[in-house]
């Protein structure tokens, strides 16, 4: 049977708002100064400690900020994100006829509450997080931890992301990929790393079906 794996955030969610806020509370309540949103969305999809680190936080307080961050952003990301038009009938559609996972660098309990909360964690037999592996995206061990929870083989099993990051990864973990145009990266540095592109994960699945 084919896999599926999704990432969440430009992929499947649109949780944009709660992200530059939990990023713009969380320097304000730690006395940072404020960073501007292009430079947030130009880092999304990173781990939240490689996205401080590049917003200039000192190392020994990357800690300090992600945690606080966490604690803004699961107050508010249920009510401030949106699915991405189409993507919950990508969902839906995939589902008849693959067995389907989400493969993110946010933090996998919170994005099983989220999924939950918006009526698709049913659909997906694994949610692959941060915390849930020592090397995130774009190296290959959060693929291959969930091609391996669900018993897939690497030949029948595609990834769909919105960034580099997600295609490397899947590339390095020897599946095939499909980049989506509905995230974060621009459409330049999608065809430097991405064979397929797609306008958003329901023409992606498509493509799937019709290929497998």
């Amino acid at each position: 049977m084919v896999t599926i794996l999704f990432d969440l955030d430009g992929t499947l969610i649109d949780s944009t708002k709660a992200i530059l806020s939990s990023f713009h509370d969380t320097f304000k309540s730690l006395n940072f100064k404020n960073v501007e949103d292009e430079k947030i969305l130009s880092l999304i999809g990173h781990p939240l400690d490689f996205m401080f680190l590049h917003m200039g936080v000192e190392e020994k307080r990357v800690e300090e900020f992600v945690s606080t961050y966490k604690s803004f952003y699961r107050q508010r990301s249920k009510a401030m994100t949106k699915w991405l038009p189409n993507a919950f009938e990508a969902i839906k559609e995939a589902h008849k006829f693959a067995k389907l996972g989400v493969v993110t660098t946010k933090t996998g309990r919170y994005s099983k509450e989220l999924l939950e909360h918006m009526k698709a964690l049913k659909y997906f037999e694994v949610v692959i997080g941060r915390e849930d592996v020592i090397h995130p995206k774009p190296h290959p061990e959060p693929i291959i931890k969930a091609l391996n929870f669900i018993n897939s083989l690497k030949d029948k099993s595609w990834m769909i992301g919105d960034t580099c990051l997600d295609i490397v990864s899947a590339n390095r973990a020897g599946i095939k990929s499909i980049a989506v145009k509905s995230g974060y990266a621009d459409l330049k540095e999608l065809r430097n790393c991405s064979t397929h592109i797609k306008e958003c994960a329901f023409e992606a699945v498509k493509f799937i079906e019709k290929n497998i």
